[in-house]
């Protein structure tokens, strides 16, 4: 008999909720109306896409008319930041550990002459403030910054960074893909313009985010075509998944509150179990100021691959799960300062819903267990 794995990838992806499943499911069979028509399947699809888009808006703390849906945390970036209207300012000001659906199109900038300032990180995996505040001038036109890391779950001073780009009216993009959903997100407090989120990174179906437009911001679309979206994402609508999205997104506010502090909880205890069993055990990052269910651990004499490789039971990651393939290090880790080695001996671990204090025993000693045979051959 196959013993059940021991999910601990939650950043990588998230599995669909039951009440997300059974939301969708009408507009998979009966309700399979064009949102553009005029007759009652359109009218019934278009109802139900400006539902789910007040459910988001009002996670993310702004109005309805501010979202802008799309197929994913990808398009969402790149539609924020090649979108951006800078005039004649010709700066962008980002960071060395951003996502590579940031860092893509900010290289496209680069290519078409666009200066690109890639500010580092300390120790803890943070942009300084200083830095932003000193990058930041009036030949910037674009400023964007992860709100939290996806390797790591290291926050970041997204609220300085808008604050800075406010004072010399440049634009302020985060991409909170990891962060929606798992800590409060309020995207007036923040300050911020553009704010990107994903759908199966919150329990919602994959192929399916937002953009949140500050109002009175003008982008441009990436595609062309009809008017859907305000003019800004053109295309008929997943009707089906942005419902998905929408039920996801209602139910983190109802649940947020208590399921970051449970989740919190089992994160601490998994750290504790494998700081008293493996000496000189690291936590790679910032040791408060993360995601309460994200851990980037640094074990010590061995290769993130073969422990991994020997704990079958648990399904965890040895960086972003988009570069895995590959042993080479990761760059979050290496901005870092972290060496070569140590970042090759780190796994990330993150905890979701579905995640139990038994999950966490087990795993916490699938992995001392593995790290033990791989270093001193039990």
């Amino acid at each position: 008999m196959i013993e059940q794995p021991i999910y601990l990838d939650y950043n990588a992806t998230t599995p669909v909720l039951p009440e997300v499943v059974d939301a969708m499911l009408p507009y998979l069979r009966e309700h399979f109306g064009n949102p553009s028509s005029s007759h009652v399947y359109g009218r019934v699809a278009r109802e139900a896409v400006a539902r789910a888009r007040s459910e988001v808006a009002l996670l993310l703390s702004c109005d309805a008319g501010e979202i802008i849906f799309t197929s994913g945390g990808t398009e969402a970036s790149n539609l924020a930041i090649r979108g951006t209207r800078m005039g004649d300012r010709r700066r962008v000001v980002t960071s060395t550990i951003e996502h590579p659906a940031t860092t893509e199109p900010v290289g496209w900038f680069e290519r078409k002459g666009y200066e690109i300032v890639r500010l580092g990180v300390d120790a803890n995996g943070q942009v300084a403030t200083r830095d932003l505040e000193a990058a930041i001038d009036y030949s910037t036109g674009l400023v964007t910054l992860m709100h939290s890391n996806n390797e790591t779950g290291v926050l970041q001073p997204v609220h300085e960074a808008a604050i800075a780009a406010r004072r010399v009216s440049a634009v302020m993009h985060t991409d909170a893909a990891q962060s929606v959903g798992k800590v409060p997100v309020d995207a007036r407090a923040l300050g911020v313009d553009l704010l990107s989120l994903v759908g199966h990174k919150l329990y919602a179906p994959k192929g399916v985010g937002a953009l949140y437009v500050r109002r009175g911001l003008k982008i441009d679309p990436l595609t062309l075509g009809g008017g859907h979206e305000g003019g800004v994402r053109p295309g008929t609508e997943n009707v089906a998944s942005i419902v998905g999205l929408g039920a996801a997104c209602a139910i983190a506010v109802r649940d947020l509150e208590q399921e970051s502090a449970r989740v919190r909880g089992l994160r601490d205890r998994l750290w504790r179990l494998l700081a008293d069993a493996i000496p000189k055990i690291v936590l790679n990052g910032h040791s408060t100021e993360r995601l309460p269910n994200t851990l980037n651990i640094r074990f010590p004499g061995v290769s993130a691959t073969a422990l991994l490789s020997r704990a079958t039971r648990v399904a965890a990651s040895t960086g972003a799960a988009c570069h895995e393939g590959n042993e080479t290090p990761s760059g979050t880790l290496l901005a870092m300062g972290i060496g070569d080695t140590e970042a090759l001996g780190s796994v990330r671990v993150s905890l979701g819903r579905a995640t139990s204090l038994k999950d966490v025993e087990l795993g916490a000693s699938e992995l001392a267990s593995a790290w033990r045979h791989l270093v001193v051959g039990d």
